[in-house]
């Protein structure tokens, strides 16, 4: 996973993150919901580039 990919994935994280606060703060659950979901799918995003570099690391592995 490339360091733009990284950064990106973190900063829809944050964003979500701090949607999510906003919304209990505010009590508005659309922009609570809205928040987890962001965060949820920026945690996926970075959870399937970890399978993937792993996957790449095996192969390289037994390439080498």
């Amino acid at each position: 996973m490339s360091i733009a990919d990284k950064a990106r994935n973190k900063a829809e994280e944050m964003k979500g993150a701090a949607k999510e606060k906003f919304g209990d703060a505010t009590d508005n659950e659309r922009m609570r919901t809205e928040g987890a979901a962001e965060k949820t799918g920026a945690r996926t995003k970075q959870a399937g580039e970890h399978v993937k570099d792993a996957g790449r690391d095996v192969r390289d592995a037994f390439r080498g």
